[in-house]
């Protein structure tokens, strides 16, 4: 089911790639060669701050010559953080004139036609949109994950990873459990038959409730929800997407496949003032994937309860915990966590490694693959339906709002309720 879903995909969107293909654009490989790379970074908060600093600590050649953000405190401050940081490597990397510094819902554009490299850490729900056009331009690329937050935004994202093939472009997600080397050497194990045939498994994302901005008084309805773009499902996908796709991208890499199917429940108990937009605050959703196994996929945002970030699988030979990355069973063992590494540095390494070499790494379908695992949980959750593999992939529903400028009217979407709320 999961190979001829693709292959349906694929062969819909085969004309859509063949115009990506055709941006204009030199793809600058860098292969075998110290030739300066050019960074640009489209997403000035915290995420976007940390990923810039891990990525000009990742090359002995690149500098940061370019940023945007819709906010321009957001975009100043960054360059200001920067040419002032306690790291002289990294103010030193900082190259960034008045005249590249971009502002506004299309700053994205500017920074991207300044580099060679970007970095993409926005609010979620823009990310397909600056995904296809760093792929259309052919600039290598690192994006923070989710990469979108409904199925055609997915659709957008694994059309652009056939496209950043074509163009041997290297493009690294933020899904940064890939690149840490507790995982890399579990799921070596377990691709190895360690715990035999996966039949179950657990991945929870449960913990206390996240900072919020209050609405001030002059914001417009598009100001105040991009600074307050957690709440929105619109820019996050609800926190199943933004935060937990994490624990549900190392069951797709444990279980090698993506669910067929899942069913679930969610709410919106304890956060409900205005404040929190339009988000639950807790889901449970069963994933059946192809061999049949099933996995019990956990996240909860709710202060004064028990939480766990955790996963866990048991097979047919054994099982294993990421609380102290441990396999018992037939063939057990232990990590040891002095020899564990940084994951958000070594995916900087590696996208530079790769670039260096002129060897393709692209994550772009994995990552696409697992926001839209989660996706299926919050269609479950909103709606209380069964939702299958191909009705998400397949699904019309598109929360971005068209033509977006900051004077559009976006009141705060209604809220979902299980059993009433459409599967569309």
């Amino acid at each position: 089911m999961q190979k001829s879903s693709r292959r349906r995909f694929l062969k819909a969107s085969a004309a859509a790639g063949s115009v990506l293909a055709a941006g204009n654009i030199s793809a600058n490989a860098f292969p075998g060669g110290n030739d300066l790379v050019r960074v640009g970074v489209v997403g000035c908060g915290g995420r976007g701050s940390g990923a810039v600093e891990q990525n000009l600590r990742a090359d002995s050649n690149c500098k940061l010559v370019a940023v945007g953000d819709a906010f321009r405190d957001r975009a100043e401050g960054l360059v200001t953080r920067l040419r002032n940081h306690r790291d002289a490597d990294i103010r030193g990397k900082t190259d960034v004139a008045a005249e590249r510094i971009f502002v506004g819902l299309d700053a994205y554009q500017r920074v991207i036609e300044n580099c060679d490299l970007v970095i993409l850490a926005t609010p979620p729900g823009f990310r397909p949109m600056h995904i296809e056009a760093a792929v259309r331009a052919r600039k290598h690329l690192f994006t923070e994950k989710p990469v979108a937050v409904d199925a055609p935004g997915v659709r957008t994202v694994l059309t652009a990873f056939e496209t950043a093939n074509t163009n041997n472009l290297c493009v690294v997600a933020g899904t940064q459990r890939r690149y840490q080397t507790s995982y890399i050497e579990t799921m070596r194990r377990i691709h190895d038959g360690a715990l035999g045939t996966i039949t179950s498994g657990q991945v929870f994302w449960n913990q206390g409730q996240l900072w919020h901005r209050t609405r001030e008084e002059g914001m417009t309805d598009v100001t105040w929800q991009l600074r307050n773009w957690l709440y929105f499902t619109w820019l996050s996908g609800d926190h199943i997407c933004e935060q937990h796709i994490h624990n549900l991208d190392v069951a797709n890499w444990a279980l090698n496949a993506h669910p067929v199917k899942a069913m679930g429940t969610a709410g919106r108990q304890v956060r409900t003032g205005p404040e929190f937009g339009n988000i639950f605050d807790h889901f449970a959703t069963d994933y059946e994937y192809p061999n049949g196994a099933h996995v019990l996929s956990m996240c909860r945002q709710i202060p004064g309860c028990a939480n766990s970030v955790s996963e866990s699988f048991a097979g047919t030979r054994g099982a294993w915990t990421s609380n102290g990355y441990r396999i018992t069973g037939e063939r057990p063992w232990a990590f040891a966590r002095a020899t564990d590494n940084q994951p958000y540095q070594e995916e900087h390494n590696a996208l530079y490694r790769a670039i260096r070499a002129g060897n393709r790494v692209n994550d772009l379908r994995t990552v696409a693959e697992s926001t839209l695992t989660a996706i299926m949980g919050r269609m479950t959750g909103y709606t209380g339906k069964e939702v299958t593999w191909d009705q998400a992939l397949a699904s019309r529903e598109t929360l971005m709002p068209a033509n977006l400028t900051w004077d559009t009217p976006l009141p705060t979407p209604p809220v979902a309720v299980p059993g009433r709320t459409e599967l569309t």
